[in-house]
């Protein structure tokens, strides 16, 4: 397995401000026209620093998931741009954004989203090889998969996971891409507390160890309260933002 893989990115030095990885400027999210017209992002601005923890929070509604689609270049935005890395990436065709992401932006959403037919190996496997084909893919998802304390579950179908390892195999998964930015839509919004509160604590674990720069979407004060930052949504609108 490639070294990248698994070795912890080098991290700023002590007291160095984090630079900005991700901006967006007046971006703007509309559906329909005219009197049907509703808008789901209304003219956000915000900068995301290397490293930095962000939580995205609000209502159901407030535009949280539609800004973390918008981020991570799932979604277009109406007007408005978006910078990764320095980079236009709103602007970007389809197939570019695809790329882009590919080269170091990863997700986990509020479901593993695991391909049901795979075990978990073969999910994390297969997310290493198309992240670099030229990679040690297996030797790669085996040692995420022991990274997240499932190394006896990787013949394990997604099925015959409970929830908590389900989300544990997605985030090894998004590892196994070697992100510079990870996304997190409700990770937690379909698990117990105490199990929420493991997988919260794995990932704060994980980005330590590998220094890539986390944003959460979530309506869970708690889980928002855990990062660095507090962005709160409402209406589309930035409405506050926390720090500490």
């Amino acid at each position: 397995m490639r070294a990248t893989k698994i070795t912890p990115a080098r991290r700023l030095p002590e007291g160095a401000p984090p630079a900005a990885i991700l901006s967006c400027r007046d971006v703007v999210v509309s559906y329909g026209t005219g009197a049907a017209r509703v808008d789901a992002l209304r003219n956000v601005t915000l900068e995301v620093g290397r490293d930095e923890s962000v939580a995205l929070w609000g209502r159901s509604g407030s535009g949280k998931t539609t800004l973390l689609h918008v981020l991570g270049g799932l979604l277009e935005p109406t007007s408005g741009t978006v910078l990764w890395q320095g980079a236009p990436l709103s602007s970007l065709d389809a197939a570019v954004r695809a790329r882009t992401r590919a080269a170091g932006i990863a997700f986990v959403f509020q479901g593993a989203n695991l391909l049901p037919h795979f075990t978990a190996f073969e999910n994390v496997a297969f997310a290493s090889w198309l992240g670099d084909p030229g990679a040690d893919s297996v030797a790669t998802a085996r040692a995420l998969l022991e990274l997240v304390g499932l190394g006896a579950k990787l013949d394990a179908l997604p099925a015959e996971l409970s929830g908590g390892e389900g989300q544990r195999v997605a985030i090894a998964r998004a590892l196994a891409q070697s992100p510079r930015l990870l996304l997190c839509d409700e990770p937690t919004g379909h698990l117990d507390s105490d199990t929420a509160r493991r997988v919260l604590d794995l990932v704060e674990e994980l980005q330590r160890q590998f220094s890539f720069t986390l944003v959460v979407a979530t309506h869970d004060t708690d889980v928002a309260a855990r990062m660095g930052r507090q962005i709160e949504l409402d209406d589309g609108r930035i409405r506050s933002v926390v720090t500490g």
